[in-house]
């Protein structure tokens, strides 16, 4: 219990528990079931005035005690999904980098291991404060659970002249930095840490496998369904030409340093709801509403994820990655085309547009000859945006000498009377084992089914299992078997990976940095 350890050789009070960083000293607070949670904690200064669009650099010392019972500020919020009514009007106090600890037990001998959370969000929207990504049912099985905010949009990911690229990126291996140098007071195991990650967190962490600057600062990895797009350099700058023309600008830290971050928000906002304009130039980018990604810069992030992972850049680091089966039908519920007919010429141009190295829409419809337009529509979508990237992503693990687990998440959303099947975003309530408001209410119901905590719970062994060092359960993936665990029920599936359609049309694709085909004017 709590109360019955020490710190520094005091007494820790249960209600109040304090713990010594190397920054100064936090009072947290317990926890459900015998945690003790510290929200808010900074891992990095502010990355305002002189410091906007800079490397974090490191947090402020603090003399005394600092309250660590609330989370942090969240960073600038896109308008997407209403997520900017959740950030403060004005987030101009720049305290973002904050970072969250929950721990069964903390005391610099517990030796636990650690699991660090990257949130998703399509780089644009995301925070660490949302009840679903709460760590106490994951700390309760014995691991040191670590959430982070990390800086979004421009402010993030935006390509600025005269600033370091992947600045989100950046300050993941801050806080990952932080954890190394502090996590021992918490209970955890600073050798034992697991980065895991969903969506656009598992694209960042799929950055994170081929960064140099990650380098030991974690031992495993969980990609929960793992995004493709990734930007070139001239493609980035192209898109951060035109994000600061929406306000008159250029793309320099000089001009957008000027800019409040709201207003660099709703530009990139704007400009998401228009990328269809730019489609000679940009590519499938333009067939999208994110106009966001991590970079592939040649420095931060000096080659893409599939091609650094297939050449031995993350060999010595476990993996486990997966997807949803159903990936993109939460998105067309989102926008209204769940349930509903899709045109044909629609359908058509979207197979077009997001096959494998443009072989059009006759290698999908010979491939799923039992699906209408819209499954057809819903497919290839899947494929192009989560689910062919991850596998991709395992199969490189494993041509570069690495190991890889895969999974694929196949249980059926109980909300919205079914509709959304296995879809994006199921699996965090899962592993998390939050089913409370937002997104888990809407996937799971108002009262989540006595199948879901069956299945979170094996999510839950599965996940803290793997972080303590003894294997996810299931075989390691080959590309001769291609063993997964199939999460469908409370029971156990190993199966040959179910989605074989899918993997012969884009067993030759090469996922990389997006290219820009031509510059304005041309």
């Amino acid at each position: 219990m709590v109360s019955e350890l020490s710190t520094g050789g005091a007494a820790m009070d249960a209600e109040a528990p304090e713990i010594r960083t190397a920054a100064g000293v936090l009072r947290g607070r317990a926890g459900q079931g015998g945690t003790a949670v510290f929200r808010g904690v900074p891992y990095a200064a502010p990355p305002v005035g002189p410091l906007r669009f800079a490397a974090p650099r490191p947090a402020p010392a603090w003399a005394g005690v600092r309250q660590a019972t609330v989370f942090g500020t969240p960073p600038p919020q896109s308008a997407a999904f209403g997520m900017d009514v959740l950030a403060p009007a004005d987030a101009d106090d720049g305290d973002w980098l904050t970072l969250n600890v929950w721990t069964p037990d903390p005391g610099p001998g517990a030796g636990l291991p650690v699991m660090v959370w990257l949130f998703g969000g399509a780089y644009v929207i995301g925070m660490s404060g949302l009840p679903e990504y709460d760590g106490g049912r994951l700390a309760q099985r014995g691991v040191v659970l670590v959430t982070l905010n990390y800086r979004l949009g421009i402010e993030g990911f935006g390509l600025v002249e005269g600033a370091p690229g992947n600045r989100g990126l950046l300050d993941q291996v801050a806080a990952l930095g932080w954890v190394r140098d502090n996590i021992r007071p918490f209970g955890g195991d600073p050798d034992r840490v697991t980065v895991f990650g969903e969506s656009a967190g598992a694209g960042s962490l799929a950055a994170l496998l081929a960064m140099p600057r990650a380098a030991g600062l974690f031992r495993r990895a969980v990609a929960q369904s793992v995004p493709g797009p990734f930007l070139s350099s001239g493609l980035a700058a192209d898109i951060a030409g035109e994000l600061a023309a929406e306000l008159g600008l250029r793309p320099t830290v000089d001009d957008l340093g000027t800019v409040a971050p709201g207003r660099l928000t709703a530009a990139a906002d704007a400009l998401g709801a228009r990328m269809g304009r730019y489609a000679h130039r940009w590519g499938v980018l333009a067939h999208t509403a994110i106009p966001l990604a991590p970079v592939v810069d040649g420095d931060v992030l000096p080659r893409a994820p599939w091609e650094a992972l297939a050449a031995g850049a993350a060999r010595d680091i476990e993996l486990v990655v997966g997807h949803t089966r159903d990936e993109y039908r939460l998105f067309m519920a989102l926008d209204g085309t769940l349930g509903e007919e899709i045109a044909e010429d629609r359908v058509a141009e979207t197979l077009r547009n997001f096959s494998p190295d443009g072989s059009g829409d006759e290698a999908y419809r010979k491939a799923a000859p039992g699906l209408g337009p819209a499954g057809l529509y819903e497919l290839v979508r899947s494929d192009w945006l989560f689910r062919m990237p991850s596998l991709h992503l395992a199969e490189a693990q494993v041509a570069g000498g690495g190991s890889a687990h895969f999974y694929e998440l196949a249980w059926e959303a109980p909300g919205m009377g079914g509709m959304l099947g296995a879809c994006h975003g199921l699996d965090v309530p899962l592993v998390f084992g939050n089913f409370g408001g937002g997104l888990p209410a809407l996937l799971l119901g108002e009262t989540p089914p006595a199948a879901a905590e069956e299945l979170s719970a094996l999510f839950r062994a599965a996940w803290t299992r793997f972080a303590a060092g003894e294997g996810p359960g299931w075989p390691a993936y080959d590309t001769g078997g291609r063993l997964v665990r199939l999460f469908d029920d409370a029971r156990t599936t190993v199966t040959t990976y179910p989605e074989e359609a899918s993997r012969a049309l884009w067993r030759d694709h090469v996922f990389g940095a997006l290219p820009l085909l031509s510059r304005a004017g041309l």
